[in-house]
């Protein structure tokens, strides 16, 4: 789910502003100093808070124990409740009758299975490092798919992106915690990972055909929340998973689990969401290099999982520069295609 919800957010907000671009571009130069401020520093929350979210994953299965799909049913319902509490007025039901609505739900199960057991065998930076490659494979994606114009300079980021992941991950970031519910398998989590962030950048795809169809960001998310739920409920009472585990948590799980649920899945979200609607989805995914700061921060809190090399230092850098550096100047030729006649602005994820 790395990232899950932001994937949604992003997509139906750069699919919903795609005919306003040049009223936001002018509404903001309009805005006040301290308000952009607000609405940066906001944005800014909701990345760190997405960076978190992989280590609060992997903490709820190997330390909590956790079912794995036990986890995804009741965070979803919970923040399914609340949604709907919120906004049961304003839903459009009639949304829920497209056939491509269907397609959107199962993308999102596929997404959030392989992003949830993804950080049940890999550590979580692991995972997190593999999620911030999903812009390139939009942007690949795009072009095969759509065949929209490939942004600039991709595969030199690409390239210096995955040699910051191999001098991160070339010598290990520390053992986690030693009471673990699963024996670690790098191989299966990265590949699960990798997994996760194509299923994300189909559901990006996805995502922006909706617009076509009017449909809205809340009747998405309740899509989204209710497609989990009912997969991950069902098919844990159906493998047998032992919901026992739940009665036996401790303070400082519960702590963890409200964190994932309250703090991630719906205040993430929605800082997100409202930062999306002020900025705009390219200055807010151009932030998406600070989730690797919060994850490396709070794995090295909850799980022990820490830099311990100039060599992962370096890597961590490099990652970081360099996926700031491509979605700032993405951010800056959409800018440029959108002033041209007949200029499109592409997904930015």
């Amino acid at each position: 789910m790395t990232g899950l919800f932001a994937g949604s957010f992003v997509a139906v907000r750069t699919g919903a502003c795609h005919n306003a671009p040049l009223m936001a571009t002018q509404q903001t130069k309009t805005t006040t100093l301290p308000s952009d401020f607000h609405w940066l520093t906001l944005a800014l929350l909701s990345q760190l808070g997405w960076g978190a979210y992989p280590v609060l994953l992997r903490y709820l299965q190997t330390v909590s124990q956790i079912p794995s799909l036990s986890l995804l049913a009741v965070g979803n319902l919970l923040v399914l409740i609340l949604v709907l509490a919120a906004r049961w007025r304003q839903v459009e039901w009639r949304i829920f009758r497209l056939p491509l609505l269907w397609l959107f739900g199962g993308l999102v199960i596929l997404r959030g299975v392989s992003n949830l057991l993804a950080t049940r065998f890999t550590l979580a930076i692991y995972a997190q490092l593999i999620y911030l490659m999903t812009p390139f494979i939009v942007a690949l994606l795009s072009r095969l798919v759509l065949h929209e114009r490939l942004p600039r300079h991709t595969f030199k980021a690409l390239t210096l992106c995955l040699l910051g992941a191999i001098l991160l991950m070339g010598s290990d970031l520390g053992e986690a915690v030693a009471e673990t519910a699963v024996t670690r398998n790098d191989w299966l989590g990265i590949s699960l990972a990798l997994a996760s962030s194509l299923f994300l950048a189909l559901y990006m795809l996805v995502t922006r055909r909706t617009t076509r169809h009017n449909a809205r960001g809340d009747s998405l998310l309740i899509i989204h929340l209710a497609s989990l739920f009912l997969f991950s409920g069902i098919t844990s009472f159906a493998i047998g998973e032992d919901w026992r585990q739940w009665t036996m948590l401790e303070g400082k799980d519960w702590l963890v689990f409200g964190m994932f649920a309250l703090g991630v899945l719906l205040g993430a979200n929605l800082l997100q969401l409202r930062a999306i609607q002020q900025l705009g989805a390219p200055l807010v995914s151009s932030m998406m290099a600070t989730r690797l700061i919060s994850a490396l921060l709070f794995a090295g809190f909850l799980l022990n999982e820490r830099i311990s090399s100039g060599w992962q230092l370096l890597g961590a850098g490099l990652v970081f520069v360099t996926l700031t550096w491509y979605l700032h100047q993405r951010e800056t030729t959409s800018e440029d295609i959108r002033r041209q006649p007949n200029g499109e602005a592409g997904a930015s994820p």
